[in-house]
């Protein structure tokens, strides 16, 4: 079952990052790996192409109040996001009865093969299950996206079947591999 979620007063630690919501001033950071090619299109949006995307996408953030700002403690930036967003799993019969989030995040490139994700998606993992009583997570990456697989497979989500995302921003359809982590 979904379940109402505004992330503005969560702040959770890392060892390397402090998830946080979003902030005005976070533009120029997310602005910097947001318009860098193939880092929103592993996501299923095109590169921002003008800080003016970066800006609504940023007022999106800030009204919806679901996704978090991964702040890298030692380079004192923002280098990515992590949001919990209504779950798919929430519309199959199985699943439906369950207290649940979907996760979807992005990582700068310059980021990537360095742990960071899974740290940040370990630490949500136990905040979500621990503090807000949730019951489950869902995830799913495009199938040609073999750093969110194994993310995700390290985070111990267990595959459950395929599926297919269309990016009207892309006018794009992608295949998908779907997974669950029970509590």
């Amino acid at each position: 079952m979904d379940f109402p979620l505004d992330v503005t007063d969560i702040v959770i630690e890392t060892e390397r990052l402090t998830l946080r919501a979003f902030a005005k001033a976070d533009l120029q950071d997310l602005y910097n790996y947001a318009r860098v090619p193939g880092v929103g299109e592993m996501a299923g949006w095109p590169h921002h192409e003008s800080i003016e995307t970066t800006r609504t996408i940023l007022d999106i953030f800030l009204a919806n109040r679901d996704v978090f700002a991964l702040w890298h403690k030692a380079d004192k930036k923002v280098i990515g996001s992590l949001g919990l967003h209504s779950a798919w799993i929430n519309r199959e019969e199985e699943y439906k009865h369950l207290k649940a989030k979907n996760i979807g995040y992005v990582l700068s490139k310059d980021y990537w093969g360095k742990g960071l994700m899974p740290e940040a998606l370990q630490a949500v993992i136990h905040y979500g299950f621990t503090t807000l009583e949730m019951e489950a997570f869902s995830i799913e990456h495009f199938v040609e996206n073999a750093q969110s697989r194994r993310v995700i497979e390290k985070c111990g989500f267990k595959f459950v079947k395929e599926g297919q995302y269309y990016s009207k921003q892309l006018d794009k359809h992608f295949d998908e591999l779907r997974y669950v982590l029970m509590k």
